[in-house]
């Protein structure tokens, strides 16, 4: 497929989805929903890709939703789902949204966030699994300054990641959080100066992709997303079901192989 408002490549096992229009600070838009959403499926279904990065090119991550495009936007809009794919009856309903997707892509997704996050695209740095910023990163909810409410299931991400209190916070202020402040509160996982932003990153990436095995951060990952829905007994439960299937898989073969032959790892998803 080809993209217009991203880039994607993939090299040594890691997938890179640049949301790319930097001359407006890459504000959101249909056609680029469309892309990052094809980007992330093909990555998911790639056997040579074992991580995503999500990030923008230029100075900012996403400042938000194109404001040329809200200006016309049809209220009824939110609703559609058009740009959808076909609903599956075997896939947690959930995770079939139209931006909170990324929790069922079976790979660690993790978000660059190399300058102003805002509005929507807070949206999808929250549903990333991980969040790596530049230390002169600002981020912002932004929608209730637009006279607009919590959106796309940030109201029920966001508490999960920063707590209850942090949310309500930052969702009726919709004031600029520095990121200091994310780090301290959970936004995001680790600063590095923009600098080293990319290569700490990718050193990140490539240390899940060349030593831990692709099919158990698939089961660990599916894993916590599923633990909202569940009691402890049920999270018990499943775990014991899913530690029988990785007893028996190749790869588990392979890591105490790797151990003990005191070598790299050569996991192969199975």
């Amino acid at each position: 497929m080809a993209y217009e408002h991203i880039l994607y490549e993939v090299s040594d096992r890691i997938a890179t989805i640049t949301l790319n229009r930097p001359d407006r600070m890459n504000a959101w838009t249909p056609t680029m929903e469309r892309d990052v959403r094809h980007a992330m499926e093909a990555s998911s279904a790639d056997d040579n890709v074992r991580v995503i990065v999500l990030t923008g090119a230029g100075r900012a991550f996403c400042a938000g939703a194109d404001m040329d495009a809200l200006k016309g936007l049809d209220p009824n809009d939110v609703g559609r789902a058009s740009n959808l794919p076909p609903f599956d009856m075997n896939r947690r309903p959930d995770w079939q949204t139209r931006y909170g997707f990324y929790p069922s892509i079976a790979k660690p997704v993790i978000a660059m966030l190399n300058g102003a996050t805002a509005g929507i695209g807070l949206v999808h740095a929250l549903y990333c699994d991980l969040r790596f910023a530049a230390d002169n990163t600002v981020f912002t909810t932004a929608f209730a300054r637009r006279g607009l409410i919590a959106e796309h299931g940030i109201s029920w991400m966001l508490p999960r990641i920063v707590g209850h209190a942090h949310a309500l916070d930052l969702l009726l202020s919709a004031r600029r959080v520095s990121s200091d402040e994310a780090l301290r509160i959970g936004l995001v996982n680790r600063l590095c100066s923009p600098e080293k932003l990319r290569e700490e990153t990718y050193a990140y990436a490539r240390d899940l992709a060349d030593f831990v095995s692709p099919s158990a951060m698939a089961v660990i990952k599916r894993q916590l997303y599923e633990v909202p829905f569940q009691t402890l007994a049920e999270a018990t439960i499943e775990a014991n079901r899913e530690m029988m299937v990785a007893l028996n898989g190749s790869d588990f073969r392979e890591g105490v192989a790797s151990f003990m032959e005191k070598r790299p790892p050569r996991f192969t998803g199975r």
